[in-house]
């Protein structure tokens, strides 16, 4: 059979396992850093003062050697409590503004987001195992960060 041989099936395969939740929270688009009227004219209608809301869909992906043994990645159960630490806890059916301190100095969209999920799943997870964190914000607008 092509590509079978023993040298082959002893080599160290990689997987990428992807886990998708969903979450919901509301935030305004603003900028401390802008002028309000900046702010405005950046923004639009995601400037509005009382704020808006988004029913989010988070993918994150680890990418890892598979591992003879247990034939995974990584556990399943190991990375959904690390996103319910992580996604869930801090941001279901929050103001992202109000509710997340790191929100209170910068300006709360999904790319930030995507940057704020990242920097506190790869600390939840083992060494370089996450790839990628993909949000759609809508069905029209998703963001991929790979914490470059």
């Amino acid at each position: 059979m092509a590509g079978s041989s023993e040298s082959s099936s002893a080599a160290e395969r990689i997987g990428y396992i992807t886990r998708v939740q969903s979450f919901s929270a509301c935030h305004r688009l603003h900028s401390i850093h802008l002028s309000d009227e900046e702010n405005k004219s950046v923004y639009g209608k995601c400037n509005n003062p009382n704020g808006h809301g988004h029913n989010y869909k988070v993918e994150v992906t680890v990418r890892g050697k598979i591992d003879r043994c247990t034939g995974m990645v990584m556990n399943l159960t190991d990375l959904k409590k690390a996103i319910e630490e992580v996604i869930m806890t801090p941001l279901d059916h929050r103001n992202l503004d109000k509710d997340v301190p790191y929100f209170s100095s910068v300006a709360s969209t999904t790319e930030n987001l995507a940057v704020y999920i990242w920097d506190h799943m790869v600390k939840a997870l083992p060494p370089n195992l996450l790839y990628e964190i993909k949000i759609y914000e809508t069905d029209k607008n998703v963001v991929i960060y790979r914490g470059e």
